[in-house]
């Protein structure tokens, strides 16, 4: 029989959840040191969990606002790095290609995300397509400038030699301009996935009928803090996963690099 082994940092780990875990509960439910309308108890928010599982708030289940938003994060995610990995691999190969997209990204970078949300309306209307857009403006940008700046870590050395040896194109991005700028863009896509969920609630304030960021707005309409965290947990743990499985197709697509 096979003995699982933790290793330390995962012990780490959980004994921090359960030390939060416990100060939560003994700040509000022990001591009462934080009022619990200001912040719910665990019991209060157990009790949400279990309404919104069962019974449904702000028209749908847990189950189908989870749904809803990770469909609506990978929908701009997922376009954001198909549109932005190619295209910053482009930029940091060809000097005509940076001269100009350059400077269209350098004139996006300064506006916020949620600036974007009127011209959506304007252009998609209240539909998913207008929160996949303003998600998209959020995504799309950290992927560009990491592919970019990926090529361009790339030592020259290794260029050259596959100059001298006489390259093709198709095999030199395939063998070495790509597996050299991974990282980075590994490192874009992170940042992107983030983006892409700090950006959702804001998305989903277009005309939602669904979705966590749905369930955030009405809870502050409401006042019911305890929901309020049950949809943040949920975001957090939604988060949480995705960033997981990015982390696993890193591993299997760099596996000569090491991951602590």
């Amino acid at each position: 029989m096979r003995v699982l082994s933790y290793s330390p940092r995962a012990w780490v780990s959980v004994m921090t959840l359960a030390g939060a875990l416990f100060l939560w509960f003994a700040a509000t439910s022990l001591t009462g040191w934080i009022n619990p309308v200001v912040f719910p108890t665990p019991s209060e928010t157990w009790a949400s969990l279990v309404q919104i599982t069962t019974t449904g708030y702000a028209d749908g289940r847990l189950d189908q606002h989870i749904v809803q938003s990770i469909k609506l994060v990978m929908l701009g995610f997922g376009t954001a790095a198909v549109i932005g990995m190619p295209l910053g691999l482009w930029m940091g190969r060809s000097r005509y290609a940076e001269a100009f997209f350059n400077p269209v990204f350098t004139l996006i970078r300064p506006i916020p995300p949620l600036a974007w949300i009127p011209l959506a309306i304007v252009w998609l209307g209240l539909g998913d397509a207008a929160k996949v857009m303003v998600i998209w403006m959020a995504a799309v940008v950290p992927v560009v400038i990491n592919s970019f700046a990926g090529v361009r870590s790339i030592q020259p050395q290794l260029i050259e030699a596959a100059e001298m040896l006489g390259v093709q194109r198709g095999r030199f991005v395939r063998e070495v301009m790509i597996p050299g700028a991974l990282p980075m863009i590994f490192t874009g896509l992170r940042l992107s996935l983030q983006s892409a969920w700090t950006t959702l609630v804001a998305g989903e304030l277009i005309g939602s009928v669904r979705g966590l960021g749905h369930v955030l707005t009405q809870g502050s309409l409401d006042i019911f803090p305890s929901m309020i965290l049950v949809a943040m947990l949920a975001v957090a743990f939604c988060g949480w996963l995705m960033t997981w499985a990015l982390g696993w197709l890193e591993r299997r697509a760099m596996p000569w690099r090491t991951f602590l």
